[in-house]
């Protein structure tokens, strides 16, 4: 199994949207290495978030890249809008996509990081001929739509498997996991190979999301064998 340092990446959509500068300020002061922007359509998934214009507002105040995940069913179409608004790493879904080497391809072209999610019931082979080009797989371990959801159980082995398959084909994505996060799940998905952990409810959710953020991080570290 791979070894990568373990990064943090709060999600906005557990966050007050009345004041989202100020939420991702905190996490930024808190030592979050990235910030996780959900996009979602309500076509693709049961909700309605945001869309460029918030993209571009907080691209101006963040510090740290903008992981922006679109859960979106025409993501082949509309990849630009959130390149230009300032995405440093863009993750499209393995189901939402009809030419995902393509989309892969534009990504890269427009200088940003590409990265690929799956739902839980979708297979790590899935990416088999497309996950050498990429720079990381986003896993998902609730079904996405919303925040606050409880964790799969059976997540880790998946991630063990994408591990696997990252070393067969030697690939260096990195591996993210979203949906349950917290002191309890980090420890299970770092130690089945995942390296960037997006958190929400578990951080924004918190009395102190600095605290919590810190806990998650410290959890994370700490590796079951």
């Amino acid at each position: 199994m791979r070894t990568l340092p373990t990064l943090i990446a709060p999600s906005i959509l557990s966050a007050d949207f009345s004041r989202l500068g100020e939420a991702v300020e905190l996490v930024q002061d808190a030592g979050a290495d990235m910030i996780h922007v959900d996009v979602m359509d309500g076509h693709f998934v049961p909700n309605l978030t945001i869309g460029p214009p918030v993209v571009r507002a907080l691209a101006r105040i963040a510090r740290v890249p903008l992981d922006v995940h679109l859960m979106i069913s025409n993501a082949d179409d509309t990849l630009a809008w959130y390149l230009d608004a300032g995405a440093q790493m863009l993750t499209v879904h393995a189901e939402a996509c009809t030419h995902l080497h393509r989309v892969v391809a534009a990504i890269h072209a427009a200088g940003a990081k590409a990265g690929v999610a799956l739902n839980p019931g979708t297979p790590v082979e899935v990416l088999s001929e497309v996950i050498a080009e990429l720079d990381l797989v986003l896993v998902m371990s609730v079904d996405p739509g919303f925040a606050g959801q409880t964790f799969i159980p059976s997540m880790p082995h998946k991630i063990a498997r994408l591990s696997a398959l990252c070393v067969e084909t030697g690939s260096h994505a990195a591996i993210a996991v979203d949906g349950g996060i917290d002191i309890r799940t980090a420890p299970l998905v770092t130690s089945a190979g995942a390296n960037i952990l997006v958190a929400g409810n578990a951080v924004f959710g918190a009395p102190d999301p600095a605290g919590a953020l810190a806990a998650i991080r410290a959890a994370a570290d700490t590796r079951i064998v």
